[in-house]
């Protein structure tokens, strides 16, 4: 297998980011490096440079790191994170949090690499529920 592509959740809610993270675990990742950005870096409502900068260091094994973010401001943080530091290895997908978080985990696990892992977050936004 290779190196697991990690994933990091970025939420203005650490409650919100922990839990989708119980989700995923719980499905099958326990070989996929998931890491959480939730909150401000007091607890509050919000997001944390500092926590996104972490977090993609804590997912990282080598195999590349997807960025799911939230909403507003997330995406906003996350983006000035990896403006800021620059790599080819770690990409910022737009695609809903949890069904995006769902597809990324499970498509890792299978050994996949960084850009099939971020085009299956991406396409979840395809996926209807009814």
């Amino acid at each position: 297998m290779n190196t697991p592509v990690g994933i990091v959740l970025v939420s203005h809610s650490a409650e919100l980011a922990s839990g989708l993270r119980l989700l995923v675990e719980q499905i099958g990742s326990k070989d996929v490096p998931l890491a959480t950005a939730g909150g401000t870096d007091d607890g509050r409502i919000g997001t944390s440079y500092d926590l996104v900068l972490n977090a993609i260091k804590e997912a990282d094994r080598g195999g590349g790191v997807v960025v799911l973010p939230d909403l507003g401001s997330s995406v906003l943080t996350a983006r000035t994170v990896l403006e800021d530091h620059p790599r080819p290895d770690v990409t910022l997908v737009d695609a809903p949090f949890v069904e995006g978080a769902v597809a990324a985990v499970v498509t890792a696990a299978s050994g996949a690499d960084l850009k099939t892992v971020a085009d299956a977050a991406k396409e979840a936004r395809n996926v209807h529920k009814l």
